[in-house]
């Protein structure tokens, strides 16, 4: 069972798949789409639902750092709406607070420039957020 790994921002779409044994989380793109044209991904996204035999999505949840719901939040939660509508499948939220910020570290690290961590960071975060939800899933078995 496959899953997709997904960090939404204004005008990006971090993606990470995992594994057909749904164990390790890899980057696998960045979509970039208009500020805020999020129906644009609906179709996108379901060809790569479709290539991949994706069984379950996994969209990060960006909360306040005190747990509150905040505007980037809701609209997730509002993507993560039309995201079950459109696929007919059900959409799990996970906490992404500082996921971002541990990808940009992570980048930072590995000493690589400020244009080349633009684009990858989204992907990055997504895999973090993803690897979060599987490691999370394996301790609940």
């Amino acid at each position: 069972m496959r899953y997709l790994g997904l960090d939404l921002g204004t005008k990006t779409l971090g993606l990470s798949i995992s594994d057909e044994t749904g164990t390790i989380a890899s980057s696998l793109k960045t979509i970039y789409f208009e500020n805020e044209d999020y129906d644009s991904l609906l179709p996108i996204l379901k060809q790569i639902i479709d290539e991949y035999q994706i069984k379950e999505l996994v969209l990060g949840l960006p909360k306040n750092m005190n747990n509150t719901i905040g505007e980037r939040a809701e609209t997730t939660l509002a993507f993560q709406k039309k995201l079950e509508s459109f696929l007919n499948m059900t959409v799990v939220m996970m906490d992404e607070r500082l996921s971002t910020i541990s990808a940009t570290n992570y980048l930072l690290e590995a000493n690589m420039s400020r244009k080349k961590r633009k684009q990858k960071v989204d992907k990055i975060a997504a895999n973090i957020i993803l690897q979060s939800y599987l490691d999370k899933r394996k301790g609940e078995n």
